[in-house]
């Protein structure tokens, strides 16, 4: 007789038959059967034995693994009002193709204590599903020395790249423990997250670590390595983006001895229940691309918003707007790409088309629901790298011979409360209104739209899937990765075609409930060990930093550079092209610039702020105000405005009472966890005590003291933006002395708003 517990139960509500664990499918309804293998958090905890169940549902495997038996359930979520523990795993989900997620956690009872441990998913474990076994992937420095030159780098550019929102989060330790550190295939993964201690971690610590692999190093990179490693120690590189920087010179002298190979298939389907498909792919759907013979390669799917409103037209017209912005980049020869650069244009490609979109709604005379807009998402495959450029709720996922990953996060309000780090994602995923949009393109001016656009090193065969959430709703890519894409580069479907047409009746069979739309891009790669001796090159640091600060604006572009000239490279001096003046030219115009100077200082003597004592006015309204200006909300929040609380809320567990008003002393644009969070410094103009129910609450805090919050959760409140011409106390009462003033430059660049739920 089989033991109870090995079985898993069918996660179908309707079903939830017990099935052996060796079962794929459930043998009573076929659904698919996930196997959540988790990692339990904590040293030498004692679980219980091997074969024992927990809590009514988790298998003990090992002291540090278990296995959910009833993955139809919702796990038991952690208390978010202690944080401390779990909030670097939320803040940083835009990492977890690195990282693993907070599955939930374990009730534990030991005679009479309780406790409760921590579950991750998605840990660096791997399967022997026929031996009911389960073992971690190699330590980072066991598996270096196995490795090829172009691994090795590969390795080094993701831990280089993890580096600043790791430390941002107290946890950039991790990255120097080898336990910790694990390699899966091409990836390096974190087992867990561990904080920091209160000695401050640098880069020279990291090139300590490092130094000790040089020895084991390819004989391509040795010298590479060791260079770096004394680099960093001696702190001549300062910084994780020039580290990046001096890697990605390695890897593309590297990508040299790498031959790639791109096969793209695409399909669109209107799908059993819609009358009509809003879906839209490039290349047209029903296509078969190669390069070579083909000299570009490029997918995008894009998903329409509007139903029978024009979902469909924005979406075309994002394809076709896009196109064209991308296939300028894609005539720019890839040794002469900057990879910085380069997302930036595809950044850029995506707001073009987002503004196409917006004016053709703004011509029709279109607002709120019947605003047309799209998702996107795109792969772009260049030299040795992918580049994935993504909004709102379309996928990518990323697979090799070692699992198949979700290399892009939903624009969705589950995402947005998970990355502020409010909730866990299973369990945000079930609250009312999760999968609203917070970003579409068309939905909302350039400036509101923040697009995602990453880079991945290929250094072995791999499949990217670009999918509508008619395939990935309800974990479809999940269950059939495994049978229908891996095939692909085991050598047992050589006919990818075939396999987007199975992609695309598993999305009607299966879910049915939208169009669906599959774009198929097979990357081949044949590397042979190069011989050679790589040297490093610091690049010029302060053109690394103004290539990550720059805003979109003002950022030079592949588009905007000359292809034969290489956009890295910055010209340290210019010629002095006024010395090729004749002498006959030079006298007059330095005595025009020597008027020009006199008369403006003379200008500046007669101002009336020349006077110490006279200060302009704060706050003035200008005379020359647009009567059309824009109306004020918390989409354009901008420093000096007022904002008066509708209800009593509550900031850092400081009560206010209604008609509080506070004034906008900053707004700052905060780049970690990920583009689009703002943070918002404000000033309480009219302090007093509140009460509720006959209860006395703490009086806020003095007006001297700012209130620091961020955009996302303000908008949780019910809080009203003043108009310039509604009076409000703050209008009388100076800025406090020790208030630091508002940045002249301040983005106004909100998050932005959110879309209809689609």
């Amino acid at each position: 007789m089989e033991n109870d517990a090995a079985t898993l139960y069918c996660p179908n509500e309707l079903c939830q038959a017990a099935n052996p664990l060796t079962h794929k499918f459930c043998q009573r309804c076929s659904t698919p059967l996930p196997k959540r293998y988790l990692w339990v958090v904590g040293d030498s905890l004692s679980l219980g034995s091997t074969g024992e169940i927990l809590a009514d549902r988790y298998l003990i495997i090992n002291q540090s693994v278990v296995l959910d038996t009833k993955p139809g359930l919702l796990p038991q979520a952690p208390d978010l009002e202690n944080t401390h523990p779990i909030r670097p795993y939320l803040r940083l989900i835009p990492y977890r193709l690195n990282i693993p997620q907070v599955y939930g956690i374990l009730p534990i009872t030991d005679g009479y204590v309780h406790s409760q441990v921590l579950l991750l998913e998605k840990s660096p474990l791997f399967a022997d599903n026929l031996a009911q076994q389960v073992h971690l992937c190699s330590e980072f420095t066991d598996a270096w020395r196995y490795a090829t030159s172009m691994r090795q780098l590969h390795w080094l550019w993701q831990i280089a790249n993890l580096w600043q929102p790791f430390k941002s989060e107290g946890v950039v330790s991790s990255l120097l423990n080898p336990y910790l550190l694990r390699v899966e295939g091409p990836l390096v993964r974190l087992l867990e997250l561990h904080s920091d201690s209160t000695t401050a971690l640098e880069l020279p610590q990291l090139g300590e670590f490092w130094q000790q692999l040089h020895q084991e190093a390819k004989p391509a990179i040795a010298e590479f390595v060791q260079q770096i490693s004394h680099l960093l120690i001696q702190g001549e590189i300062k910084s994780s983006e020039v580290l990046v920087a001096v890697l990605d010179r390695g890897l593309a002298e590297l990508s040299k001895s790498q031959t790639p190979t791109i096969q793209i298939a695409t399909k669109t389907d209107t799908g059993p229940s819609r009358q009509r498909n809003e879906d839209a792919c490039y290349p047209p759907s029903g296509t078969l691309l190669s390069k070579p013979p083909q000299p570009t390669a490029l997918a995008i799917v894009c998903d329409g918003i509007g139903g029978h409103e024009g979902g469909n037209v924005a979406s075309n017209l994002a394809i076709e707007t896009i196109q064209k912005q991308v296939q300028q980049l894609i005539n720019v020869p890839p040794d002469h790409i900057e990879p910085s650069l380069l997302i930036a244009d595809l950044e850029r490609a995506a707001a073009v088309a987002n503004d196409k979109i917006s004016q053709r709604n703004d011509s029709e005379n279109r607002q709120g629901r019947k605003r047309m807009g799209t998702t996107l998402v795109m792969a772009l495959p260049i030299a040795h790298e992918m580049y994935i450029t993504h909004v709102g709720d379309s996928r990518a996922y990323w697979i090799t011979r070692h699992g198949c990953y979700q290399v892009t996060l939903d624009d969705d309000v589950a995402s947005r409360e998970v990355r502020l780090g409010y909730a866990v994602y299973r369990e945000a995923v079930q609250q009312g209104g999760s999968g609203s949009l917070v970003q579409a393109l068309g939905m909302s001016p350039s400036s509101s739209l923040h697009p995602t656009a990453q880079r991945f090193i290929l250094d072995e065969d791999g499949v990217f899937l670009l999918t509508s959430d008619g395939l990935s709703d309800f974990d479809r890519v999940e269950d059939y990765w495994e049978s229908e894409i891996l095939p692909i580069l085991t050598g047992e479907e050589n006919n990818i075609v075939n396999v987007v047409e199975r992609l695309v009746d598993i999305a009607n069979t299966k879910n049915g409930h939208d169009n669906v739309t599959i774009a198929l891009v097979n990357c081949r790669v044949k590397y042979t060990e190069p011989q050679i001796t790589l040297k490093a090159v610091v690049p010029d640091s302060t053109h690394i930093k103004t290539v990550n600060l720059t805003s979109r604006a003002l950022q030079p572009t592949l588009l905007e550079t000359k292809p034969e000239q290489k956009t890295q490279v910055v010209p340290s001096n210019l010629p002095n092209r006024i010395s090729k003046l004749p002498l006959n030219l030079i006298v007059p115009l330095i005595l025009v610039a020597t008027a020009g100077v006199l008369g403006y200082w003379v200008m500046l003597l007669r101002s009336p702020y020349a006077n110490p004592t006279v200060t302009p006015t704060r706050n003035l309204p200008s005379t020359t105000q647009s009567p059309k200006a824009q109306q004020r909300s918390l989409n354009n929040l901008a420093p000096g405005w007022i904002i008066k609380t509708n209800s009593e809320i509550t900031f850092n567990q400081q009560k206010l009472p209604p008609e509080s008003f506070l004034e906008v002393i900053d707004k700052k644009f905060n780049p970690q966890p990920s583009p689009g969070i703002y943070e918002v410094y404000l000033r309480l103009c009219n302090p007093q005590p509140a009460s509720t129910n006959n209860l006395a609450i703490e009086p806020p805090q003095s007006s001297d003291q700012p209130i620091k919050t961020e955009l996302a959760e303000l908008k949780r409140f019910a809080v009203t933006v003043l108009q310039p011409n509604q009076d409000s106390p703050c209008d009388s009462v100076s800025l406090p002395r020790d208030t630091p003033p508002p940045a002249a430059n301040t983005p106004n660049n909100p998050d932005a708003a959110e879309s209809n739920n689609r």
